[in-house]
């Protein structure tokens, strides 16, 4: 491993458990209480879909959180990893503030290191430390939903890193830290 890579890794190791020691009480807000949650999902560049309850008698529950990690794997390189459960919760308030009943187009979800290396030689605004990295991000539309009602139901959340990409439609959520931007 080279010097660059192993920075690169305890950068990103140091921002996750930042995030980790950072209060939640915001995010134990998103879901206060032990209902059921459900998400729908479709993957844009795979064509699979997904409807899941992940949360149930107060627990995610492994199964369904196995099958949305596999739905927003690296569809690049088939790469699977475990999605955060508060950016599950975290879709799933904005289901609720929308009030739409279609599944998430998924573009972007978790990406292995590679993958992101290769986005980030091809277009500008790719995060050299990405969350999508982490399995803590992702990119989505919401038929039915105006990209514009989508993104402003993300930030009155006032949670994580909400990004807006209005010239290819759509808003990108990830667990990080209360940030915006326009791509």
């Amino acid at each position: 491993m080279s010097h660059r890579s192993r920075r690169d890794f305890i950068k990103i190791g140091a921002g996750f458990l930042a995030t980790c020691l950072l209060p939640s009480a915001g995010w134990s807000a998103l879901s206060p209480d032990n209902s059921r949650r459900t998400l729908s999902f479709y993957n844009a560049h795979t064509g699979e879909e997904l409807s899941t309850c992940y949360f149930k008698n107060g627990a995610y529950c492994p199964d369904a959180m196995g099958r949305i990690n596999h739905i927003l794997r690296d569809h690049y390189t088939g790469d699977i990893e475990k999605m955060d459960p508060q950016l599950m919760d975290l879709l799933h308030s904005v289901n609720r503030l929308v009030e739409c009943s279609a599944p998430f187009h998924i573009l972007s979800a978790y990406r292995s290191p590679q993958t992101n290396d290769r986005l980030r030689k091809q277009r500008p605004g790719v995060a050299k430390s990405s969350y999508h990295i982490l399995g803590r991000a992702i990119d989505i539309r919401l038929p039915g939903c105006d990209t514009r009602k989508l993104r402003k139901a993300c930030l009155d959340l006032k949670l994580g890193g909400v990004g807006y990409y209005p010239r290819s439609d759509f808003v990108h959520v990830d667990t990080g830290g209360f940030r915006t931007w326009r791509g």
